[in-house]
């Protein structure tokens, strides 16, 4: 038998017929993955028309949101009112909220992971979840019911999204679900806001390292003022021995230009014969917006305006009867008090000639995909150790930090009672119960009444200013109480016919209570009277047009002295730096995007600080360093008038450390934007992002974050926008609100980036641009008004 051989022959399909088939494969690959994104980010959109029920309520409430997105929110008792308020913003921002109490209470690891250990550490140990406990116990019973209410509409918008696998896609992204919410993540979320406006200790601590670390006359040179009963101080902090770049290395500060504008100006100055009022709080920009606008309405309360997103009520806004605003105070609150250990007990501290137990607190810190955490906190007469946070080191002495708002207060009742005032006194005695932060409210009324107040707990010190950590083993330094309420700083119904705040000194010497040494430059709100006092009457408009003003005052100030100074060196400049000056010779002292100038002038004031402080401050202490902005502004104007301390005088003095900055800036700007000066922007450095949390992790910035769009502006002009040193502006005037009493159930408004925290919502991102632009939207009260053309969201009973 013969077997044959079969050969099979393969035919090769040539490669360029393989293309279509793969190039079809991809695209239905990407639409399907299009497609299973889209639903996935879709499903969690929040029902904005129809019915829902919910357990608890009393009585049906209406919920109609308007074109950009702010509900209006129509109900018959407080009691629904704030269970649908929180069911509401719920639906729009429940990451964030969840975000924020887990910030301030320190439980951020459990969902993150190592990364946030520090910083969980960090709020655990300054105890803002233990005040917020301790504050609601002080609410009268109606207050700790609103706080309920709120809470139960946020789980039943929880309960719902879970049932219906409708989270937001941050959940599954990071693979978690919220827990319940509580009246006391309400009240935590509230303390942080004290914590982020700050109280001034980690001055304190900077200049405690100052003493430590250089000679006298070249550490109180970067003291805003020379300490009361400085050598007795100074002397008592140099013979200890405390390392606190490790010490608050992985502190968390609060952003250094966290401050407000606002002002209020009389019918006699005003177009429309009434008051008008004007308010743009500076805080972090990022998605979403630190504020949630919202009108509120029952029987007994008609108001709009924000509120921080997980808390009850409106905080800054309007009624029929009045309107309000707030900026930062910033007065010294805060003390540090340097305890001595006892080194047979660590848990002992000298106070008196004797040692006194400190009360220990045991927090346990989840870790996702770690192990827990156990952190000993000790606890003092004056308050929690926190200079051993991050390090378990127990040395003879330790940091305590006494706080105001580590006190039990209740700022929520004030914040509820405000929309019920309708004039100045009912106002103000709300403002009994508003204790921390410390805020300059601005006030105005329908009867023609406005008003000024800095309102809050600011204590009296029995020695000390609050310049320094001072000796806790002694009474010396104990506070003696507060400023007395009928003794705060009050003006009604000035004969200028307006009243502004920009942050800066509200009070002058003669003012018998200590505030602060901290207020910020008064260019601001040098420029907001400035503008205020160039019309007899003033519009609606003039007042928008003012919130976004780009004049720098500063450099009106320091500008000539600059270019003076460059001047003389001239020969020694190269060409590209001569045509740098040529822009600062001809700038209009506008931060225009467009323009070079700008870019010149503040790479300038940056290279001046780094040239001054890089190769000497330690890094981690750097951060620490309270009003930096302010001092530096301070050592040149020290020079400038024949007064040059040790820091310029050790470069060489004033005209070297311009000379050699200015060098050092233009090559920094020639490196990102090329050697032709005059097509420079400062736009072009100076963009906002507003960034989401979960931005750093790439891609998901390409999901979460808007594209970059240049930005006028600085932390020093009215329209303010502070920036990282990459250019990154990260902090401004996320709302800004307008209100004329002539029509008081309107106001101008806009909120960056926009209303919602959901991604694929049309109000994610879509007031970005008119923010960038200073354009407002009108937001009404009238139900005719906000009505029309929009959505009704029905809420039941159950």
């Amino acid at each position: 038998m013969r077997i044959s051989n079969t050969v099979i022959v393969q035919k090769r399909i040539p490669i360029r017929k393989w293309l279509p088939i793969l190039a079809m494969c991809m695209i239905y690959i990407l639409l399907f993955l299009g497609s299973f994104g889209y639903w996935l980010l879709s499903k969690s959109l929040p029902s904005l028309n129809g019915e829902i029920s919910i357990q608890g309520l009393q009585a049906p409430v209406k919920v109609w949101r308007d074109k950009q997105g702010v509900p209006h929110i129509e109900a018959n008792n407080l009691h629904d009112l704030f269970m649908v308020q929180g069911y509401v913003t719920a639906q729009d921002r429940l990451f964030q909220m969840d975000l924020s109490r887990r910030q301030a209470s320190g439980t951020l690891s459990e969902v993150i992971g190592s990364k946030t250990i520090n910083q969980d550490r960090f709020f655990r140990t300054f105890g803002l979840h233990r005040a917020a406990i301790a504050s609601y116990s002080k609410y009268p019973k109606e207050y700790q019911d609103y706080l309920k209410q709120y809470a139960k509409g946020v789980n039943a918008y929880i309960q719902d999204a879970i049932a219906k696998s409708k989270l937001p896609i941050e959940f599954t992204i990071l693979g978690y679900q919220p827990k319940p919410w509580t009246p006391i993540d309400s009240l935590t979320i509230g303390k942080y806001m004290a914590y982020d406006l700050g109280g001034h200790w980690e001055g304190q601590a900077f200049r405690y390292y100052l003493l430590q670390r250089f000679p006298k006359e070249k550490a109180l040179d970067l003291f805003p003022s020379y300490p009361e009963h400085g050598p007795d101080i100074i002397e008592k902090l140099q013979t200890l021995q405390l390392d606190l770049s490790k010490s608050f290395a992985s502190a968390v500060v609060p952003h250094p230009f966290n401050g407000s504008n606002n002002w209020v100006i009389s019918g006699e100055k005003s177009v429309s014969g009434k008051p008008m009022l004007a308010n743009d709080p500076h805080l972090s920009l990022a998605s979403p917006a630190i504020w949630y606008e919202t009108h509120l309405t029952s029987p007994q309360v008609n108001v709009s305006g924000v509120i921080f997103a997980g808390v009850p009520g409106i905080i800054v806004g309007h009624t029929k009867h009045i309107a309000w605003g707030v900026t930062n105070v910033g007065p010294d609150v805060q003390d540090l008090y340097i305890e001595k250990r006892n080194p047979k007990n660590q848990n002992q501290f000298l106070y008196q000639g004797k040692w006194e137990n400190a009360q220990i607190i045991h927090e346990r810190i989840k870790v996702k995909d770690g192990k827990d955490i156990i952190l000993p906190i000790q606890i003092t007469r004056h308050g929690p150790i926190i200079s051993e946070f991050a390090h378990s080191q127990k040395p003879d002495t330790a940091l305590s930090l006494k706080w105001t708002a580590l006190e039990p207060s209740t700022e929520l009742q004030a914040i509820l009672l405000f929309a019920q005032a309708k004039n100045w006194n009912e106002f103000k005695q709300a403002l009994t119960y508003f204790h921390a932060p410390a805020q300059n409210f601005v006030f105005a009324s329908t009867d023609g009444t406005i008003a000024y107040r800095a309102n809050g707990k600011i204590p009296i010190r029995k020695k000390g200013d609050g310049l320094l950590p001072v000796p806790g083993w002694t009474d010396e330094y104990e506070w003696k109480g507060y400023i007395p309420w009928d003794q705060l700083p009050t003006w009604v119904n000035p004969e200028q016919g307006f009243i502004a705040t920009a942050n800066n000194r509200v009070m002058d010497h003669s003012y018998p209570f200590h505030l602060t040494h901290t207020w910020a430059e008064p260019y601001r709100q040098s420029r907001i009277i400035e503008v205020l006092q160039s019309k007899e009457k003033l519009t609606v408009e003039d007042i928008k047009k003012l919130q976004v003003d780009n004049k720098n005052l500063q450099a009106k100030e320091f500008n000539p002295l600059f270019v003076n100074l460059l001047n003389k060196q001239l020969s020694t400049l190269r060409p590209i730096e001569q045509q740098a000056l040529a822009q600062l010779k001809s700038w209009n002292l506008q931060d225009d995007k467009e323009l070079a100038a700008p870019l010149i002038y503040h790479m300038l004031m940056n290279k001046i600080e780094e040239f001054l402080f890089k190769k000497q401050i330690d890094p981690q202490m750097d951060k620490l360093f309270d009003g930096k902005f302010g001092i530096v502004s301070q050592l040149i104007q020290n020079a400038a008038s024949g007064k040059e301390g040790p820091w310029i005088k050790e470069k060489g003095g004033l005209e070297k450390v311009v000379l050699e900055s200015f060098k050092q800036a233009i090559d920094q700007i020639t490196a990102k934007q090329g050697t032709n000066p005059s097509e420079w922007k400062w736009g072009e450095f100076h963009q906002i992002t507003f960034a989401h949390p979960l931005s750093s992790v790439k891609p998901l910035d390409l999901l979460f974050t808007p594209p970059s769009s240049p930005l006028n502006g600085s932390h020093i002009t009215v329209g303010a926008a502070g920036w990282k040193k990459t250019g990154e502006v990260n902090h401004g005037a996320a709302w800004r609100t307008v209100v004329d009493l002539a029509h008081p159930l309107q106001s101008w408004n806009v909120v960056s980036p926009g209303q919602s925290g959901q991604v694929l919502s049309p109000w994610y991102h879509n007031q970005i641009d008119d923010w960038v632009t200073g354009k407002q939207h009108l937001t009404s009260m009238e139900p005719k008004q906000y009505q029309a053309d929009s959505d009704l969201l029905l809420f039941t009973p159950e």
